[in-house]
């Protein structure tokens, strides 16, 4: 390389220096202005991933709401004395009523739309039980039964309410993705669920875990 260089004139050997110094000078602003992103931030630039969000929060909610059920017995006569104080005791405030972790076995009597009514035992006639398996599952009470996901959380309404609906989806996914199909007709469901308290005598229950026992 240095005898070829030695063989061009002078005035060409210096151009050849300054082309290399520019490119040295180039790949070193280039190194200098890369920045090195984190997953996190890659995330953030993306978007929010209300998916990405209910996989990482759904167990979260279902061990809170297993581990904070009261069963249905003890708390139906509760209900119907008094729903203000029963929700305030078992429950978390909700813009209407309160939400309700609550556990119960019952033998399904009903079905339509994929919401079953379930006799329950030791639960006073005058309170309906329903449960919702889907294929759509109505409502919030899933996002807002531990009442530590918030508004403003969120950058605006759209991600808290697309929230609501992963949640419902990944608890589809995780629970009733089993029984999906399945004629419940006459059987007797171990159910772990929420209920929002809107109608003291007639609770619809999201469930976060269930099974069939018979």
């Amino acid at each position: 390389m240095s005898a070829t260089l030695n063989s061009v004139p002078s005035e060409k050997r210096i151009k050849v220096y300054i082309a290399a110094a520019c490119a040295l000078v180039l790949v070193a602003l280039m190194a200098f202005d890369t920045k090195v992103i984190s997953l996190t931030e890659l995330e953030s630039e993306v978007g929010f991933s209300p998916q990405q969000f209910a996989r990482e929060t759904f167990p979260e909610i279902q061990a809170y709401v297993e581990n904070n059920a009261v069963d249905a017995a003890v708390l139906a006569p509760e209900v119907l004395k008094d729903a203000g104080a029963a929700g305030e005791k078992y429950g978390v405030a909700a813009g209407i009523g309160h939400i309700v972790p609550v556990s119960f076995s019952g033998v399904v009597v009903e079905g339509r739309g994929g919401v079953y009514t379930l006799d329950v035992a030791d639960v006073p006639s005058d309170i309906v039980i329903r449960l919702q398996t889907g294929p759509a599952i109505n409502g919030t009470t899933l996002r807002d039964t531990t009442g530590s996901i918030q508004f403003g959380d969120f950058t605006n309404q759209i991600e808290y309410q697309d929230v609501g609906a992963a949640l419902n989806d990944e608890m589809k996914r995780q629970v009733l993705a089993d029984i999906s199909g399945q004629d419940l007709a006459e059987k007797t469901l171990e159910v772990v669920g929420s209920f929002t308290m809107i109608n003291p005598k007639n609770w619809l229950i999201t469930p976060v875990s269930m099974a069939i026992i018979e």
